[in-house]
C-alpha cells in the first residue's frame, strides 16, 4: 500500500494530546518511507455530544467506514457519564458504536516487558524479564452490547441488570483469531472464561475446544478468568496469547500492564477481520489509558501507547510490519535513554518524549 485514508478522532481529555503526537510520528515514518497519508480529523463521543449532540455524528461514521484505519485518542469523562440516549448501548459511547457499526471485534492488546521500566513493576527481578503477552478481547459482543439490559425498580429497590451473552459464531470468529495469532507466536493460547457458572462461558468453552480441533499443532488451555488474572501477576512468562470475552479481555489487558510498567505504555487494535501476515484490513487503533481529564491540557500524558498503536496501524492497515517495528525499536532506546513522562518515573513532557520518538527514527 503507498496511500491510505486515516480517520482521527481526539475525543477526550489528554485524547487530542496524545493523538498529535501519534500523528507526527506517522506523518514523519510515511513521509521517509515514501507513503501518502490522507489524514482526516473529527470528533468522537464528549467533544462530539458538545458539538453535535450525539456520541458519534453520522457523517463520523460513514468516514470511518471509507476510511482504511481509524486513530483514537481517548474518549470519556465524568461530564457524559450520565447521559443516556434513544438506541442500544452502541450508541451511549462514540467508541462502541464505532466497534459495532465496523464490527471490528478482533481486540489485540499487547504488553511487552521494557527492561528500563522494570523499576516500575510490581515484580522482582526476572520474574516478568522478556514478558510479552497478547491480550485478545471480543469487542463487540458479550454483556457490553447483549439484551436486555437497563434499570427499574423491585420491591421498593433500585434495581439494574445486564446480560453476558454470546453465540457460537461469535466466539468462533474470536477463537479462530487468537489461533492465528498464536501461530504466528509461541503456538499457545489461553481461553479465560466462567464457564463453572455461567451458561455463556460453558458455550464460550465448548466452542473454543471445538475451534482448537483445527489447530492441532496449537496448544489451548482453558483457564478460568479469576485463576487466569492470579496466574498472569504470578508468572507473566508462562502467557503468550490470551482471549476472553468483551468483559474479561478488557479486565486481562489493564492487568498485563503490570508487565510494561503503566498503562500509558499499551497500544491497541480492533481488527475487522482474522489478522493475517499476508493481508491487510480496517481497524480502529488506540492507546488503553483513559481519557485522563485530571491531567488533561498539562502536556504531560504519556504518548507511547498511542505511538505504538499507530505502529500497529503500520502492521495491519497498511501492511508494513516492518515499520511497526522500526518505531517499537524507537521507543525502547527512548526508553533506555531515560526519557519519560511522569506516569512512568520521568519528567519529560508529552513533546519531550515524541520529539526523542522523532529523532530516533530520523538517524
Amino acid at each position: 500500500m503507498t496511500e491510505a485514508t486515516i480517520l482521527a478522532l481526539g475525543g477526550d481529555g489528554i485524547g487530542p494530546e496524545v493523538l498529535n503526537a501519534g500523528l507526527t510520528v506517522a506523518e514523519a515514518v510515511a513521509a521517509a518511507e515514501g507513503l501518502r497519508l490522507t489524514i482526516q480529523e473529527g470528533l468522537l463521543h464528549g467533544a462530539a455530544w458538545d458539538t453535535h449532540g450525539t456520541f458519534c455524528a453520522d457523517d463520523t461514521l460513514a468516514r470511518a467506514k471509507a476510511a482504511d484505519a481509524v486513530l483514537v485518542g481517548a474518549v470519556g469523562g465524568p461530564k457524559w457519564d450520565v447521559i443516556r440516549v434513544p438506541g442500544g448501548p452502541e450508541m451511549q459511547d462514540g467508541l462502541m458504536r464505532l466497534r459495532y457499526e465496523l464490527d471490528s471485534f478482533v481486540g489485540l492488546r499487547p504488553a511487552r516487558f521494557w527492561a528500563p521500566l522494570a523499576d516500575r513493576t510490581p515484580f522482582r527481578p526476572g520474574v516478568a524479564d522478556g514478558a510479552d503477552i497478547l491480550v485478545l478481547r471480543e469487542m463487540c459482543g458479550g454483556v457490553m452490547f447483549a439484551k436486555p439490559r437497563g434499570q427499574t425498580e423491585r420491591n421498593g429497590l433500585r434495581y439494574a441488570y445486564d446480560t453476558a451473552a454470546y453465540d457460537e459464531g461469535e466466539i468462533a470468529r474470536i477463537m479462530r483469531a487468537g489461533f492465528a495469532l498464536a501461530g504466528q507466536r509461541s503456538g499457545r493460547i489461553v481461553s479465560a472464561d466462567k464457564a463453572n457458572v455461567m451458561e455463556s462461558y460453558k458455550l464460550w468453552r465448548q466452542v473454543a475446544v471445538e475451534v482448537a480441533e483445527d489447530y492441532p499443532d496449537l496448544t489451548l488451555s482453558n483457564m478460568y478468568a479469576d485463576n487466569c488474572a492470579y496466574q498472569i501477576a504470578r508468572d507473566p512468562l508462562a502467557f503468550d496469547v490470551v482471549v476472553g470475552c468483551n468483559l474479561i479481555g478488557d479486565f486481562l489487558s489493564d492487568l498485563a500492564a503490570i508487565v510494561s510498567g503503566g498503562l500509558g505504555m499499551l497500544p491497541s487494535a480492533c481488527l475487522c477481520d482474522v489478522p493475517d501476515p499476508g493481508r491487510v484490513c480496517k481497524g480502529i487503533y488506540e492507546p488503553v489509558h483513559g481519557s485522563a481529564p485530571d491531567i488533561a491540557g498539562q502536556g504531560i500524558a504519556n504518548p507511547i501507547g498511542m505511538i505504538l498503536s499507530v505502529g500497529m496501524m503500520f502492521r495491519f492497515s497498511l501492511g508494513r510490519a516492518d515499520l511497526d517495528a522500526r518505531i517499537e525499536a524507537a521507543v525502547e532506546r527512548v526508553l533506555a535513554a531515560g526519557i519519560g513522562t511522569p506516569d512512568i518515573g520521568g519528567t519529560a513532557s508529552t513533546r519531550d518524549v515524541t520529539g526523542a520518538v522523532l529523532k530516533v527514527l530520523a538517524a
